[in-house]
This record gives C-alpha cells, structure tokens and sequence, in this order.
C-alpha cells in the first residue's frame, strides 16, 4: 500500500483537494476534486483521475447543508473506499498568512493552530477557513501528521524597506507591515523558471500572478524583492472581487460621510469591488471578455492599466526588467489580456509576438526582445506536497 499525501486548500464555501502517490522523491498525482457549496442548499463533490477525467460525483439532497467536518468526514470515507491501494499518511494545507513568525511550512500542531488563528484579522476572508479542516482533521485522526504551507513565506526575503509603511513605530511593532501573498504560486514558479527560461531565472523578472485574486512579484535570482499585495490580500491590483490600492482617505470618508460601518466596509471591499464592481456585470475575466458592456470594457482596461503600472514600479525596484512571466488563471489563459499588457510594456523593451501568445507560449516574446516574456503554468498544490514531504521526511527512505 503506497503512501498518499491530502493536499487541502480550504475557503469559506469549498474544499479543493489532491492527493499525491509518493513514488521516490517526487509526489504523483492521482486524484483531485472539490467539495463546494458548504453552508448552502445542496452541496457538489466532485473527483477528476490524474488525467482530469472525473470519475465520481455525489450531491447532498436538497434541504441539507454541509460544513467543514461534514466535508472532511466524507472526503475521508471517499478515499478509504476508492482508493485502496493509497493509505492517506500526511495532509498539507495551504494557509495565507503565516505572520512574522512562520517564514517556512510547519507541523501542525494545537498551539500552531491557535497563532494562526490570531492572524485571521488579516486575512479574514481565508485564514479562518484555511484552519477549519486542520482542527477536523486533529479531532478526527490527531496521529496524522499537518503540516501548514504559507501564502507569505516566500515575501520574507524583501528587504526591509520594501515591507515597511510609513507609520509610527509602535504601531509596526504590532506587525502592521507589507507581507505579500500567493507565496506558494511564486516560489513554484521560481523552482521551474530555470528549465524554462534560465535567463530569466537568474536575472531581473517579474511574474504576475493574474486570476480572481490577482498580484505581482518582482524576482532576483529567483527570490522575492518587492510585491504587489501588502499587509492584506486587499491591496495592489484589482481583482475580481476585491479592489486593489485605494487611498486610505477613502475608508475616512465612507466612515465619516457615509457613515459606513467597518463591516459593511469589509464586505464591499472584499466581496464587491475589483472587476465585479466596476463592470457590474461578472468578476469573471472570460465573461467581460465577452461582453460588450461599457462598464465591462472599462473593468478590463482598469485591470490591464494597473498590471502596466504596478509593473513599472517593480521594475523600478528591481533596477530594471529582464523577464515577464504570466501565471494563473487569467495570466495562463486569456490571450488578451496578456497581449495588452505586453504591449504596455514595450517601452520597458519588449517585444511581443502576437503568434506565440495565441498558441500560449511558453515564450510570448519575439527572440530579439531586450525582455522576454513568458507562459508558465503555476501548481500551488504540487508544491505544498513536495514541503509536506520534505517536513515529514517522507520519501526518504
């Protein structure tokens, strides 16, 4: 019976889950799925084999509603009773914030989870739901090894004016700083950049991580030196939902004039703003796309507005651009998007191939441009199970 790692990356209304079959050093995949709707009427769990084919599927009868444990429970008996040959020995999970304190992934233990759960503040959208089915699982099985993969470890290496903000002392002390997300995307994609494009791995690049939540990372050497996203996943570019930079007078002013309070605040910043509140019509790229409202056009040329310009500000950081790397959602499959922002970025010296984007790269540059830019499909969850390896010492043997 082989060993099996439970990869989990848990939100507020799904579970996305892999398992990998750890077959030497290197974990396979050999089942991904997601349970989603929990909390409503009728939750979906669905199961895909290696070659994304599904091969199981069960919905909760209308008038049910399913929470994490329930989730957890069933996902567990699923794989007790479909996968035979795979015993589940180790469970990593992704986690957004990890704080000052946790700059590498860590055992999960009842002490662990309590600090991370003092981080909710801020990430209030994930860190609560990211815990949830590690306090299951430790109720549940408390002999199977957790081990938590952070969001903002990979940022830790930035110097320490690019994570600071001008606030007076006492209130930094606190941790009120810049940490940066979607670590785990980004130190991915900077473990495979040097067998796609060595250059680029080596010299001055940076990768946009574009999909519902959306940032940048400028890289030197393949470490992180400044990003988009700063003490929360709010800040920097629009998203789908969320809005991006934003004066903080503009928070006074809701307070004061509008008389908003700090929670129908949050909502409206989280839940709908981005590219759903100023399209109003989809937080979907695919669907505004599409579109030919005014207000959805406007949402894409926002979008690709702030890509250009954050993109100067790290290359500004960088002391200047070698390389552009798309990744996620949006960056891997929207053609146009990325052609857009390429073409903002010819003043930096590049030179885009309109051919190569359309067919998806993985080089979207033509071979003379002073930068190149790139396709490269990133795997979060793949690397949170080679860092569960790794802390169990799985594998080894």
């Amino acid at each position: 019976m082989a060993d099996l790692i439970l990869v989990l990356n848990a939100g507020s209304s799904s579970i996305k889950f892999r398992g990998y079959a750890i077959a030497g050093r290197e974990p396979q995949l050999v089942v991904r799925g997601q349970i989603e709707g929990l909390y409503t009427d009728g939750a979906r769990f669905t199961v895909k084999d290696a070659m994304g084919e599904r091969s199981d599927e069960h919905r909760w009868p209308s008038g049910s509603q399913l929470d994490h444990e329930g989730a957890i429970r069933y996902l567990g008996d699923w794989l007790r009773g479909h996968r035979e040959a795979h015993r589940v020995a180790a469970v990593g999970h992704r986690v957004v914030h990890g704080g000052l304190k946790f700059v590498e992934p860590t055992l999960v233990t009842p002490e662990v989870i309590e600090e991370l759960a003092e981080l909710s503040p801020l990430a209030p959208l994930h860190q609560p739901h990211n815990l949830a089915p590690m306090r299951v699982m430790a109720a549940l099985r408390p002999d199977l090894p957790q081990v938590a993969c952070f969001d903002t470890a990979f940022h830790r290496t930035q110097p320490a004016v690019a994570q600071a903000f001008a606030l007076p002392h006492a209130i930094t002390t606190r941790g009120v700083q810049r940490y940066g997300f979607h670590g785990l995307s980004y130190e991915y994609i900077a473990g495979v950049l040097p067998s796609v494009a060595p250059q680029a791995a080596r010299g001055r690049t940076v990768v946009a991580h574009l999909g519902n939540g959306a940032s940048m990372c400028a890289m030197q050497d393949g470490r992180s030196v400044a990003s988009t996203m700063g003490f929360t996943a709010l800040d920097g570019l629009p998203m789908g939902t969320r809005c991006g930079n934003l004066d903080p007078g503009v928070i006074l002013y809701l307070i004061d004039e509008l008389e908003m309070d700090t929670a129908t605040i949050g909502d409206m910043l989280y839940k709908h703003s981005g590219l759903l509140g100023v399209s109003g019509v989809s937080s979907d790229m695919r669907v505004l796309l599409a579109s030919e409202e005014p207000h959805a056009r406007f949402a894409i040329e926002l979008f690709t507005y702030w890509i250009g310009r954050e993109l100067g500000t790290l290359a500004a950081a960088l002391g200047g651009l070698d390389a552009l790397v798309f990744t996620a959602g949006i960056g891997e499959h929207a053609a146009p998007i990325r052609e857009r922002v390429c073409r903002h970025a010819a003043w930096l010296g590049l030179e885009f191939d309109p051919a190569a984007n359309e067919a998806g790269g993985p080089r979207i540059s033509v071979q003379r441009s002073r930068v190149s830019a790139w396709v490269v499909p990133t795997d979060e969850e793949l690397l949170i199970a080679r860092q569960t390896m790794a802390v169990t010492g799985m594998g080894l043997a």
